[in-house]
């Protein structure tokens, strides 16, 4: 395993290539156009290159509706190392920059700065990952101070209709039509002289507020697909009736409880509605952050944990192919992630991600169709996805305890072994 080829994140970003520039416009205008894109500009008179662009991220749409928003202008594009599988030579040529996800790259900042330098756009999905129902992911810390350190303008791209025509749960194409999206200014030089870390972020913050749900309904935009509700219950893990975690299903437009057989019906507007009894929650983010709620009290009563899960494991050390590794063991507790892996040739790997090193953890659901729902966990040099094995957990839930970990962790609330460190 220690004898693969890393991936070069050291390598300078390139300007997109003369004559992929077309290319890329092309690739992403069928799509805009069967979506009918409405895209609004705000405060950009007299706004060019460079400048950072920070969008919210819902769907692979995301990126086509964004080269249509700036087309004509070059720009580099954060993207996470998985995208470069198979491709790594066009991504680079396009003006893709690599980047392992949640950990703390200095590199990715001196090749975010030669893209400024050069003049050119560098696009940041600060969310690091697709909503996971539609609403604002956790933002990290350090991108006040990102923005302040390269003093150039900063510009907006917010996206709305992209997470409910493809949910990062089921991503088949509902055919959702008009979306929308805003190119806005936030802050100018000037403004990032003049406004503290503390405030920059509490504006990127407030900026990037959005639910998806509610702007379906506010549009009163339909979802015809037939399938509707098939995959939620990966998000909504947990029955409000019975209370039951990790036994929720889902079929057509059904949201089912395993446990206790009460049911709900998705409706053409993705509300949902008990079959009988109480509903509970009609709109999908208010469920999500109920288990939010729960997984909290776990944690400030210092009781979280997965137990000890077995788990396969692949890794990617580079854009060639996922190599599988080993089997092993996984704990996510109040002292973080803990994966144990024993290689074919019997050697034993451990990964391990304290509560403080982590504000958020990618997951995945049914990764490429093939290998179940995984974890990713990063280094600076390689990447985990450890799947986990039986029934009893759920990737949904190890997320959100990761986010309220970290949060309990700087409240100085933190009851784990961490607090006695």
């Amino acid at each position: 395993m220690d004898d693969f080829e890393r991936f070069d994140m050291s390598l300078p970003p390139r300007r997109t290539k003369w004559y992929l520039r077309p290319i890329t416009i092309l690739i992403s205008l069928p799509d805009v156009i069967k979506h009918r894109a409405k895209i609004t500009k705000t405060g950009m008179e007299g706004i060019k290159p460079p400048y950072i662009l920070l969008c919210n991220h819902n769907a692979f749409l995301d990126f086509k509706v964004a080269t249509k928003a700036i087309w004509p202008a070059r720009a580099n594009y954060v993207v996470a190392i998985d995208g470069f599988i198979g491709r790594e030579k066009l991504l680079r040529d396009v003006g893709c920059i690599c980047k392992r996800k949640f950990t703390n790259d200095m590199t990715l900042v001196k090749h975010l700065k030669t893209t400024i330098k050069h003049g050119d756009i560098a696009i940041i999905y600060p969310e690091a990952r697709y909503s996971l129902c539609g609403t604002t992911a956790v933002l990290p810390e350090s991108l006040g101070k990102l923005c302040k350190l390269f003093g150039v303008p900063v510009v907006t791209f917010m996206c709305h209709g992209h997470h409910v025509n493809s949910p990062f749960w089921n991503l088949h194409d509902r055919n959702v039509k008009p979306t929308e999206a805003e190119l806005s200014l936030l802050f100018t030089p000037e403004d990032l002289k003049s406004l503290s870390v503390n405030e920059i972020n509490e504006k990127l913050v407030e900026r990037f507020q959005y639910d998806d749900y509610k702007w379906l309904k506010d549009r009163k935009i339909r979802i015809k697909y037939k399938k509707r509700a098939e995959g939620l219950h990966k998000v909504l893990y947990q029955c409000p009736e019975c209370k039951t975690e990790f036994r929720m299903d889902s079929e057509g437009t059904k949201l089912i409880c395993r446990a206790c057989g009460k049911t709900w019906t998705l409706s053409e507007y993705d509300e949902l509605q008990a079959d009988e009894g109480e509903t509970y929650f009609n709109h999908i983010p208010d469920w999500y952050e109920w288990e939010r709620a729960n997984v909290r009290a776990e944690v400030e009563k210092g009781e979280y944990s997965t137990g000890e899960l077995e788990v396969h494991v692949n890794s990617l050390p580079n854009a060639k192919r996922y190599i599988p590794i080993g089997t092993g063991t996984m704990v996510h507790d109040m002292n973080g992630f803990r994966v144990k892996v024993t290689d074919t040739d019997g050697t034993v790997r451990e990964m391990v991600k304290s509560v403080p090193s982590l504000y958020s953890c990618h997951i995945e659901y049914e990764y490429l169709g093939k290998y179940g729902d995984c974890v990713d966990l990063n280094t600076l040099e390689d990447t985990w996805y450890v799947y986990p094995h039986g029934k009893d957990f759920a990737v949904t839930k190890m997320a959100l305890a990761t986010e309220e970990l970290y949060n309990a962790h700087r409240a100085g609330k933190f009851v784990g072994a961490e607090a006695q460190k």
